[in-house]
């Protein structure tokens, strides 16, 4: 009777440790589409990453992996409460997998999303780990971003309790911003905010990218690295003096009348 009670708790707890599938890395893609972020720049970033994806050096840091295959998921992100899914959680284990995950990202092209909340994207991100069907080797979240946070709760906040659950937080900032009128909510060293403010955990690191033109490689550096998991390759910020984590909140305060989002 004992024995019958076990297996029927056992088949009533939500995904029994026996369903959820052992991977190398549980890997969440954040990619920034606030407004600052032009049409052309969002339809970079999705066929960059799409392309990261597919390629061969990717492929080969996957296949050399312990089990051979990760998980991921592709989300977008802007303001507080702003997160759009384009890829739910997926395992990928070969060339076909990657390549169907790449035409996913690249099915369509969405607007923009209001604000810029790094904080909020974070939380989301452990929330959403938390719940997938894997259990990854490693834990790690990609954001991309072109601006400091603005919006939600204090970056380094988000970013603590991110840590405390074993999830290393790796940064890539989006520098490529010229004269336009968006730029003013931006900083010129946003790697080294990134650095001191964002990013977190066992072989943690920022990649910066200040064009364009530079996107798709920097994605696929990125992911190599973060799948083969190589500590001795890592690129560092400018600097890592202590930093302003609040800057980003100073300028929205500073400038919102100027524009009613960034």
């Amino acid at each position: 009777m004992h024995l019958l009670i076990v297996i029927l708790l056992l088949w009533t707890l939500p995904l029994h440790a026996q369903e959820r599938v052992e991977v190398d890395v549980e890997l969440f893609l954040a990619a920034d589409v606030s407004r600052s972020m032009q049409p052309f720049e969002l339809e970079i970033q999705r066929r960059g990453y799409a392309a990261a994806l597919s390629s061969t050096e990717v492929q080969n840091a996957l296949s050399g992996g312990m089990l051979g295959r990760i998980a991921i998921t592709y989300v977008e992100w802007a303001g507080a409460g702003s997160q759009r899914i384009i890829v739910p959680w997926t395992m990928i284990q070969s060339q076909a997998d990657a390549d169907r995950v790449a035409r996913q990202i690249t099915a369509r092209f969405d607007d923009g999303l209001r604000r810029t909340s790094i904080s909020s994207v974070l939380d989301y991100a452990s929330a959403s780990i938390a719940a997938n069907q894997y259990i990854g080797l490693r834990r790690v979240i990609d954001i991309s971003g072109d601006g400091p946070n603005n919006m939600g709760p204090p970056v380094t906040e988000a970013r603590d309790r991110v840590l405390a659950q074993g999830i290393t937080i790796n940064g890539l900032p989006l520098m490529t911003h010229g004269a336009d009128s968006f730029s003013r909510w931006s900083i010129p060293d946003l790697d080294a905010y990134y650095t001191a403010c964002v990013i977190g955990g066992i072989g943690a690191f920022v990649l910066p990218v200040t064009d364009w033109a530079e996107f798709e490689g920097a994605i696929r550096r990125k992911l190599v690295l973060e799948i083969a998991a190589q500590p001795d390759r890592i690129y560092h910020a400018q600097a890592t003096a202590p930093y302003n984590c609040m800057i980003g909140e100073q300028i929205w305060e500073r400038n919102r009348d100027i524009f009613a989002f960034p």
